[in-house]
């Protein structure tokens, strides 16, 4: 409308301008025609009547030029104030605009403190939008309405509707097919309830439809492909086949026919992801599971039921005392009492609690169809029994899981003690503060936990996590966020007992504590003079880890601090804070500059040397690379006095197989020897009976020639 009304003014401008055009070169031409008729008539006109002639037309060109400016004014006018009519229109539906988009999508206010420290998401989405045109934005924000991811929770809220709607089929249906009363009674509610399930049912085949998938770590958006992957799987099969219209089957037999909607329970994958989802995003799984289970169970008990009253309206009630209806119940004349619906669906759910349950005495079978469903059952109860035994007792462990892997920790610790006679003082103290870990749901390795994590999401949990204590140190407040995400990851908490010292005057410091939870204080050295308290958001430590140029307590610590009560605290170490400082100069000098104030109201500064030191910018790079040299020599010494252990370890192994060799050696000779021995005494011992024979051969034969 702006642009046709624009196109109108300039229009009229145009005519206008034109229309001025054509006056002012009628002001030129006209006395030179008049001129020029005025020869042609051979000098008709006077010179004075010439002149009245000539300024009249220049009176009526003043005229004509004053029309048309006031023509060019109007249209000037009236333009403007159509455009700022139409300005203030087109703004107003701006601000209706805006106001709708707001209300339907509300903004919340992050954090200003996280925000900075946000490492995915927004900061990404804010980059995008600052960089994209209005029109850009529209669009996204469409295709985002069209499109349904898997992890927001509009789809587990209608999950949760479209399992509502399984459950009730599967509930449902074969009750009213087993049990006629049921239909029959409250049909209108049936007529109702089922389609209106049918119409969510086509609901969710349309949220099917605009389901993201992700396809090389994107979200699909496009609406063909989406249309195309949910065609082609498996899901939308059974979704089709669920949705069938089975009630015009109805029309054939005249009647409703309940189990022609029993196709109505493929759908049943929808059930199963809901649940699934609900496992992973409940703060209480164990719970969850429990509550399935027994869901599970009573859809089987309840199935049963009804397969045991169809059997029975089959047989025949009154036939026989397994069935429905006991003949007892008919003889008695209490026919009456089970004929009412609630009597035969309680009845029912009864027998088939005990039958698959195995914990009760049911009527014995009387005709084959009753012995065989009777089987059946025992055998579903046998796996029913055995699935609930072992579901429970694994869910029983893992719900005590951490509370028996803390125990464990606690018995060891115990039985330590208890080993080396550590005092009962001592002991108790120790048992207290493992009472407070549990009580306060404190985790004893937390870093264990989060190690399968990536290390960004790390550094943003702990943030979340440390959030409120960080907020209050003020290095942190205004520090770079890549010095915060390393020094997070860094930070080890410690848990200090009522009266414990967490550090003492003079020794030699090697971290900084930051107070998360509880109170401390600064104490002289009798223990009972108070100089400081320190509570949540204080840190201390950092001048004995600091090497304050100038310091004349070098790294010791300066004053005794001690534990008020149970007091939760950050460590953060010396070589990881010196680390993490030197790519950032600026916290570093923040830190030093509290120190040297600190310092200096103690008088424990050497200022003429804190100026060398500043003068000099490579003397603390020196002492730095002194510094890394000697933990780099340390870190040599232990691994060179470990081998040394391993070379004095081995060659004593060493030494005693060469003991065990040699003893064999020994043994084995020894052996030897003896053997030798005895074939020399074998050998003589033979050599001598040898002779003795031949000798009385001898003498034999000498005996024989004489008597001869």
């Amino acid at each position: 409308m702006q642009a046709l009304i624009t196109k109108s003014m300039t229009a009229k401008i145009g005519d206008g301008l034109a229309r001025a055009e054509q006056g002012q070169a009628t002001v030129v031409v006209t006395p030179v025609n008049g001129s020029a008729n005025g020869g042609a008539n051979g000098g008709a006109c006077s010179d004075h009547d010439e002149s009245d002639a000539a300024l009249t037309d220049v009176e009526n060109d003043d005229k004509n030029q004053q029309a048309i400016e006031s023509e060019v004014g109007e249209a000037d006018e009236e333009y403007n104030s159509r455009g700022r009519a139409m300005g203030r229109i087109v703004g107003t539906l701006q601000v209706i605009k805006g106001w709708v988009t707001n209300a339907q999508e509300p903004t919340q206010r992050a954090d200003s403190f996280l925000e900075r420290f946000a490492m995915a998401g927004r900061q990404i989405d804010q980059g995008n939008a600052e960089g994209s045109s209005s029109q850009g934005q529209s669009n996204s924000r469409r295709q985002r309405r069209r499109v349904v991811e898997r992890s927001e929770p509009f789809y587990y809220r209608w999950l949760l509707v479209i399992s509502i709607a399984v459950l009730y089929n599967w509930y449902i249906i074969i009750a009213r097919s087993c049990f006629p009363a049921l239909q029959t009674e409250y049909y209108v509610w049936w007529y109702v309830l089922d389609y209106l399930f049918d119409v969510i049912y086509v609901c969710d085949m349309g949220v099917q439809l605009r389901t993201g998938y992700l396809e090389q770590g994107l979200l699909v958006t496009d609406s063909t492909k989406l249309r195309d992957h949910y065609l082609k799987s498996k899901t939308f099969v059974l979704d089709f086949f669920s949705i069938l219209p089975y009630d015009l089957l109805y029309l054939i037999q005249m009647k409703v026919t309940p189990y022609f909607r029993l196709p109505r329970l493929l759908r049943v994958p929808r059930l199963l992801e809901f649940f699934d989802r609900t496992e992973t995003v409940s703060n209480f799984p164990n719970l969850f599971r429990v509550v399935n289970l027994l869901l599970y169970i009573l859809i089987i008990i309840h199935w049963n039921a009804c397969f045991y009253f169809a059997i029975s309206t089959k047989i025949g009630f009154c036939k026989d005392n397994w069935v429905y209806k006991p003949n007892e119940s008919c003889e008695n004349g209490g026919g009456a009492e089970w004929d009412k619906l609630s009597r035969q669906y309680i009845y029912s759910l009864y027998w088939s609690t005990l039958t698959l349950t195995t914990i009760g005495e049911t009527p014995v079978p009387e005709s084959d169809i009753e012995f065989l469903f009777v089987i059946l059952d025992f055998l579903a109860g046998v796996l029913i029994f055995a699935t609930i035994v072992g579901n429970v007792g694994s869910m029983i462990t893992n719900m005590n899981a951490s509370r028996a892997e803390f125990q464990s920790k606690m018995d060891s610790i115990k039985q330590y003690m208890n080993m080396r006679k550590v005092s009962r003082d001592l002991e108790a103290r120790v048992i207290r503060w493992f009472d407070y870990l549990w009580s306060h749901n404190k985790s004893l390795d937390e870093e264990t936990i989060l190690q399968s994590l990536p290390e960004k999401l790390r550094a943003e949990i702990a943030i979340h996590v440390h959030l409120d204590t960080l907020k209050r140190v003020s290095i942190f407040s205004d520090c770079d966020p890549g010095l915060l995400v390393e020094l997070v990851l860094k930070l080890k908490p410690q848990i200090f007992s009522p009266g414990d010292y967490v550090c003492r005057k003079g020794d030699i410091g090697r971290e900084m504590y930051i107070v998360k939870l509880g109170k401390l204080q600064v104490v002289g050295e009798d223990g009972k003079t108070v100089f400081a308290t320190l509570s949540e958001g204080s840190y201390f430590g950092e001048i004995s880890i600091l090497n304050v140029p100038g310091s004349l307590t070098g790294n010791r610590r300066t004053a005794n601090v001690r534990s008020v009560g149970y007091s939760d605290c950050f460590c953060l170490s010396k070589d990881d804070l010196l680390d993490a400082l030197k790519e950032y100069p600026e916290a570093r000098a923040i830190l030093e500059e509290r120190g040297r104030t600190i310092l200096m109201k103690d008088g424990l500064i050497d200022e003429e040397a804190a100026k060398r030191k500043n003068q000099d910018p490579t003397h603390q790079e020196a002492l730095e690379r002194v510094e890394g040299l000697d933990s780099k020599v340390n870190h040599q010494q232990q691994r060179f006095s470990r081998l040394v252990a391993e070379y004095s370890n081995s060659q004593m192994k060493l030494k005693q197989r060469l003991t065990r060799v040699e003893k064999k050696l020994k043994s084995l000779q020894r052996n030897g020897d003896s053997t030798s021995e005895r074939s020399r005494l074998r050998g003589d011992s033979e050599n001598e009976i040898t002779d003795r024979r031949d000798n009385i051969s001898q003498k034999s034969d000498n005996e024989k020639s004489k008597d001869d």
